[in-house]
């Protein structure tokens, strides 16, 4: 082939490997997204894309064009790549939102719809300081490694917690009404938190509670998800109702230590689904014991309370309310959560009896847990 011809596969090849380019908010090939503007391969193996971004001051431009870059230099003939970025015009981002939610947008809690197949889990407990968000951030981030599609709402607004657990220091993009969240260790994450300048606190009554949750629910685009988690304030308040209310197919999931009179606090949280039509997929217990050096266990806060509360709320609500797992106290959960890396991720909590190891096992059974088909249309009619 002479010198200054150019290669026809090569600029198919350079368009194949955009397709493994991904939106690092939205999770899906940039070619699906029409954020591909044009592809250009010069006879010296030379590569210009051009990329509309969803809006102008997008924070990940930089993260998508290294992903361009790097995607393209693995393709045998391309010598140099250059990256134009541009941004949609208003007609391109209802494209996207069409394309996104479908005609119209279709508006409302994605997560009732008929056919949908995200479990969804309110994390719950009776009182504060049992370790819930903590427990919230760690499962979905099991859950996220272990290949599942992963959302988590943080519904405690005026004790918001989860982006720090996170590491998660970036803003949603908005793209007019559409929020997209952060994305962390594969988890798209939302929280009030996000929305506020510093460490401000949200003074804030019931219904500006139950509007914040349901534009979380319904403004926020989480896409086609395998688990969304709640991680809800304690107590049996608003945000609890609303809960009900807003994801009636919802199930709780109440965290409680092994003391007694936590215990029957954390009771009051479970039976509120019976009040909400809810169900109660479990108890999970935390700050189990201590392991200490000998290989012995010291029970700081006694011992049996997580049984307690599965066995009373079995008892009152009819059904086998299971406990779930047990979980030790161990610095490296306490450190995980302050430097925002759950310790499900330290490859270095790997013994059978630490948090890491008892998270992990607590997220596969919520993950592998079998799911009806009842009242799902399958898109199957009788012949006649």
């Amino acid at each position: 082939m002479p010198a200054n011809q150019i290669d026809p596969s090569l600029h198919q090849k350079a368009r194949t490997a955009m397709d493994r380019v991904i939106d690092p908010e939205l999770r899906r090939p940039i070619t699906e997204l029409g954020m591909l503007r044009s592809v250009e391969v010069d006879e010296r193996g030379a590569a210009r894309i051009g990329v509309l971004l969803t809006i102008a001051g997008c924070p990940l431009r930089e993260t998508i064009t290294a992903d361009v870059e790097r995607e393209l230099s693995a393709v045998p003939g391309i010598t140099s790549v250059s990256v134009d970025l541009d941004v949609m015009s208003p007609e391109q981002r209802e494209e996207l939102k069409t394309r996104l939610r479908g005609p119209g947008g279709q508006r409302g809690v994605p997560f009732n719809r008929p056919g949908s197949l995200t479990r969804v889990y309110a994390v719950a407990s009776g009182k504060g300081g049992v370790g819930k968000s903590t427990v919230t951030v760690n499962l979905a981030a099991a859950m996220a490694a272990s290949g599942l599609r992963v959302g988590v709402i943080d519904a405690d607004v005026h004790g918001f917690s989860v982006p720090g657990l996170l590491g998660i220091t970036a803003p949603p993009t908005r793209v007019d009404e559409m929020i997209l969240p952060p994305v962390a260790y594969g988890i798209k994450t939302i929280s009030i938190g996000m929305f506020l300048d510093g460490n401000k606190p949200v003074a804030w009554r019931g219904p500006m509670l139950h509007r914040a949750l349901e534009q979380f629910l319904t403004d926020v685009y989480f896409g086609d998800l395998d688990v969304l988690l709640l991680d809800l304030p304690p107590g049996t308040g608003d945000i609890a109702i609303s809960v009900g209310q807003l994801l009636p197919s919802s199930e709780i999931l109440v965290v409680t230590t092994p003391q007694a009179a936590a215990a029957e606090v954390a009771e009051r949280a479970g039976t509120v689904a019976a009040q909400t039509g809810q169900k109660v997929a479990g108890v999970i217990e935390n700050m189990s014991w201590l392991p200490l050096p000998g290989g012995e266990r010291m029970e700081l806060f006694g011992s049996g309370g997580g049984a307690l509360v599965s066995g009373r709320l079995g008892t009152a609500l009819g059904y086998e309310v299971p406990l779930l797992g047990s979980i030790p106290l161990d610095v490296r959960l306490r450190e995980g959560g302050d430097a925002g890396l759950p310790v499900v991720l330290d490859e270095s909590a790997v013994e059978p009896e630490s948090a890491g190891a008892e998270l992990r096992r607590i997220a596969a059974t919520l993950a592998n847990r079998p799911r009806g088909l009842s009242g799902l249309n399958l898109g199957v009619s009788p012949r006649s």
